[in-house]
C-alpha cells in the first residue's frame, strides 16, 4: 500500500468532502504552529496548503487556518497527536495517528471502531514499520526521469504515483528519504518546479500482509470507517 491509507471512496459526497476539508485545515493549523507560518521555510505547511488547494479549499479558509496555527488569532490551538496500533480484520497491521483536542473522546471512539478488529498496545505493531520521510509531488514535464530526480534531491528511492493522484499530462513521484532529509528533499523539488502535496514523517511497512481479494472488502470497510472519524489524521497499513 501507499504511505498512508486513502479513502477508497475519495470525495464521493458532500459529507466526505467536508470531512476531508476538516482534516486538511487541521493539518495546516498544526503545521503552522509547529514549524512557523512561512510556507517557504516550512515544508509541511507548504505541502498542506498545496493539498488544500488541490481539494478546492477556499483561500480564506486556508489563510484563517494558517493564522490560527501561528497564533495570530484569538483562538487557541490545543491539538494533541495520539498514536494507536493494532490489527484490522484478517490480521492486517496498522498504525493510526489522531489529532485531537479531547483525547478521552478520541480514545473512546477508537475503542468502539476496533470492536471489528484488534486494538494493540504501544509497540505491538510499530516494529513492523520503518520510520521515513515521504514526499509526494507532481511536475508538468512528463518526460522527467524519476530516478534521476530522486538522486539529485537526496531521496533514497522513488516510485510513480497512481494516475488518479496526478493531473493529466503530468508526472508524479513518491520520494522516500531519511527523516532528517525530509525538508531538504521537499525544498529541492519545489525549487525545481515540482508541486509538493505531501511532506511528512511516515510509517512504511517492512512487509505487507497478503489478503485474498474476497476478504479485502471487509478490511477496506473497516479502514473507511476509521478514516471517517474526524480525529483520525493518518492511517498506515501493511497490506498488499
Amino acid at each position: 500500500m501507499g504511505a498512508q491509507w486513502k479513502h477508497s471512496g475519495r470525495v464521493s459526497n458532500a459529507a466526505k468532502k467536508g470531512a476531508l476539508i476538516g482534516k486538511l485545515i487541521k493539518e495546516i493549523t498544526v503545521a503552522a504552529k509547529v514549524g512557523g507560518p512561512s510556507p517557504d521555510a516550512n515544508a509541511r505547511l507548504r505541502a498542506g496548503i498545496e493539498a488544500a488547494r488541490k481539494a478546492s479549499v477556499p483561500r480564506d479558509t486556508i489563510e484563517r487556518a494558517l493564522k490560527k496555527g501561528a497564533g495570530l488569532l484569538d483562538e487557541q490551538v490545543n491539538y494533541e497527536l495520539i498514536t494507536y496500533e493494532g490489527f484490522a480484520p484478517h490480521k492486517v497491521p496498522l498504525i493510526i495517528e489522531c489529532l485531537t483536542e479531547n483525547k478521552n473522546r478520541t480514545a473512546a471512539d477508537i475503542r468502539v471502531l476496533f470492536r471489528a478488529a484488534q486494538l494493540g498496545s504501544p509497540g505491538s505493531v510499530s516494529w513492523m514499520f520503518d520510520r521515513a520521510g515521504v514526499v509526494e509531488a507532481t511536475h508538468a514535464e512528463k518526460i522527467l526521469d524519476l530516478e534521476s530526480v530522486a538522486i539529485e534531491a537526496g531521496a533514497q528511492s522513488v516510485e510513480a504515483l497512481e494516475s488518479v493522484d496526478v493531473p493529466p499530462g503530468q508526472i508524479g513521484g513518491r520520494f522516500i528519504c531519511d527523516t532528517t532529509d525530509l525538508d531538504t528533499v521537499s525544498k529541492f523539488l519545489v525549487q525545481n518546479g515540482w508541486s509538493v502535496t505531501t511532506s511528512e514523517m511516515s510509517y512504511l511497512p517492512k512487509n505487507n500482509v497478503e489478503v485474498p481479494e474476497e476478504l479485502k472488502k471487509e478490511v477496506t470497510k473497516f479502514l473507511d470507517s476509521v478514516d471517517d472519524n474526524d480525529d483520525v489524521h493518518r492511517i498506515y497499513v501493511a497490506m498488499k
